[in-house]
């Protein structure tokens, strides 16, 4: 465009020349004249304008030319107010968010990855690979092990298990317990009738040992609560199922509202978070958690493709149709950009404002002039096409006058 409208330029000036000469022979020539002179006026003028904008026109400092060059500094802090008074203003963010539905893309993206998918969950798998590998593996299982101690330790277990407890005894699946209770105790008497026998052996005086009575004693007494387990099994209104029954209400209600209850509970607790076997339980858990993360990472095919998969296509389904779970989501996405935007947005304007600043004045010029130096070729052209047909129209009307 730039040789265009250069070549319009020497084209008027060479049919001025023809003009010129023509112009005492051939009075019609005047009109060509006119039309010529007045088109390289309007043709420099505007070549000056343009040119004025991006240098120094022939490299002759005038005044008030090169405005860009040396106007850079303020026409990036005016780009960067541009930029802040209606781009950047939480107001305008949460009006345009208001109007983006994140649920609903991220639901149909999960619900119907597009083609390119697969390249996206490689980078993603990759990264999360980077990531697990390159973390301190103690430092960072110390730490997971720390958060689920802090975790466990503030939580009331006391009055969690008094709940679970009634809940079961309510819904009667405390009785297997104590039938199995019942069944272990039976067991065990039958394996250990001997030991019972040695001791009342062992307690009867010699004339009872002598008279043969330490060992009807014996096998009353193994009988006796052979009897007894055998009762507690098959009646389920025996009095000492009905005392067991009462003890675990009373320890229920206990562990609900009984302050010293509580406190040996939340011992035990403590105790039980300080053992060395359940810190190596612990460690043992995030070593599984860490090594099935990075195997699902590295194969991120086989695991979309098994439950895990058809779990995130559930979720996207259902976040295209959960109306409130969309909105909740929605909600979340427009405060939290419009929170950034409030941030951060101070922080966008001077980089741009600072970008800008730091370009030299030969990078800013070539870049303006890239992106709308083809149109102000053609204000070139067209001036010297609008000079020319005003020179045109005023040696008319002279000529007629």
């Amino acid at each position: 465009m730039r040789v265009i409208a250069t070549g319009m330029l020497l084209a008027m000036a060479a049919l001025f020349a023809v003009a010129t000469s023509l112009d005492e022979a051939y009075p019609a020539w005047g009109f060509v004249k006119a039309f010529a002179e007045a088109a390289m006026v309007g043709g420099l003028a505007d070549w000056f304008a343009v040119t004025a904008l991006f240098r120094h026109p022939l490299g002759l400092p005038i005044p008030h030319t090169a405005i860009i060059p040396r106007n850079k500094d303020r026409i990036g802090d005016t780009l960067a107010l541009f930029l802040r008074d209606n781009f950047l203003t939480p107001s305008v963010v949460a009006r345009r968010m208001g109007k983006v539905d994140v649920a609903g893309a991220i639901g149909r993206f999960l619900a119907e990855p597009p083609a390119g998918e697969g390249r996206l969950r490689e980078g993603a798998s990759r990264l999360i690979v980077d990531v697990l590998e390159s973390l301190d593996q103690e430092r960072l299982g110390g730490m997971v092990k720390s958060a689920i101690s802090s975790r466990i330790r503030a939580l009331e277990v006391s009055p969690m298990l008094g709940q679970s407890l009634e809940a079961a005894m309510d819904e009667d699946r405390h009785i297997p317990v104590l039938d199995s209770i019942i069944t272990w105790a039976g067991r065990t008497l039958d394996a250990n009738e001997d030991i019972i026998r040695d001791m009342v052996h062992e307690r009867a005086g010699w004339v009872m040992r002598l008279a043969g009575i330490d060992d009807k004693l014996a096998d009353a007494i193994v009988d006796g609560l052979r009897r007894l387990t055998i009762d507690m099994a098959v009646d389920p209104h025996h009095p000492l199922r009905q005392s067991a029954e009462e003890g675990l209400a009373r320890l229920a209600s206990n562990l609900r509202s009984d302050p010293d209850t509580q406190a040996k509970v939340e011992e035990m607790k403590n105790g039980l978070v300080d053992n060395e076997a359940l810190s190596h339980w612990m460690d043992g858990l995030w070593e599984n958690a860490r090594a099935g993360l990075l195997r699902a990472a590295r194969d991120p095919d086989a695991t979309m493709a098994g439950k895990f998969g058809e779990a995130l296509q559930q979720l996207g389904t259902t976040l295209q149709d959960d109306a409130r779970l969309k909105a909740t989501i929605n909600q979340f996405a427009r405060r939290t950009v419009v929170g950034m935007v409030a941030t951060y947005g101070t922080g966008i304007v001077a980089l741009v404002s600072e970008t800008v600043r730091g370009w030299d004045a030969r990078t800013i010029t070539g870049r303006l002039e890239s992106a709308v130096g083809r149109d102000l070729q053609y204000i070139r052209v067209n001036g010297t096409l609008v000079g020319g047909l005003v020179g045109l129209i005023i040696h008319t009307v002279e000529t007629v006058a």
